[in-house]
């Protein structure tokens, strides 16, 4: 008699027919596909990459020093969420709407200091159509903005959502989710900082 394949119950309350919980499954799914978007963008930065025919050039405004303290506050980020997924998995409610909160604000910090870089570019003369790299350069790293905007927004709703109890210990694997997306932008943007910043023109 055969054996029907039905989805089980995932340890931590979630459904699953592979072995892991169906909303990890969508969101590794998810970052693999956005991740052939940020190969594909790199890409085209390299590819164009010298052949800067109007200046600003990358020497002229690029100010490693600057952008180095904001990637230090998104890796710290990273920790602030990786606490508070720990204080939500014991149970402490209170450590993680603390540790949440931190990570939004330092997130928002970060977009903040993005901000404030691409207005000093235009103030150097350096727009989206001033040459090849403003324009991949802008679409690049405002794509990564994007990410970053949207995973504020996504652990706002959360951060609010546990302050009247839609959020407890019993979403931890909702809230791990949730991690996987914001450790993916935090390491998308070291891998930018590093192509984008660090390597010599």
């Amino acid at each position: 008699m055969g054996h029907s394949v039905t989805a089980q119950a995932h340890p931590a309350g979630e459904h699953t027919t592979t072995g892991i919980s169906h909303n990890r499954l969508m969101m590794w799914t998810f970052l693999a596909s956005d991740c052939m978007f940020f190969v594909s963008l790199i890409w085209v930065y390299f590819a164009y990459r010298g052949r800067y025919f109007e200046p600003p050039y990358p020497r002229d405004v690029l100010d490693i020093p600057y952008t180095s303290v904001s990637a230090a506050v998104l890796l710290l980020s990273s920790f602030a969420i990786v606490m508070s997924l720990t204080a939500l998995e014991r149970g402490d409610m209170r450590g993680f709407r603390g540790w949440l909160l931190g990570t939004i604000l330092l997130g928002a910090l970060f977009l903040g200091g993005q901000y404030y870089e691409f207005i000093h570019f235009y103030s150097e003369g350096l727009t989206l159509t001033t040459n090849l790299f403003g324009t991949t350069f802008f679409v690049l790293t405002g794509f990564h903005g994007a990410h970053v905007f949207i995973g504020i927004v996504w652990l706002l709703v959360q951060w609010l959502l546990s302050l009247f109890g839609k959020l407890t210990t019993a979403h931890v694997e909702r809230f791990f989710v949730t991690t996987l997306y914001w450790h993916f932008v935090d390491i998308v943007w070291i891998v930018i900082f590093m192509l984008v910043y660090l390597m010599p023109y």
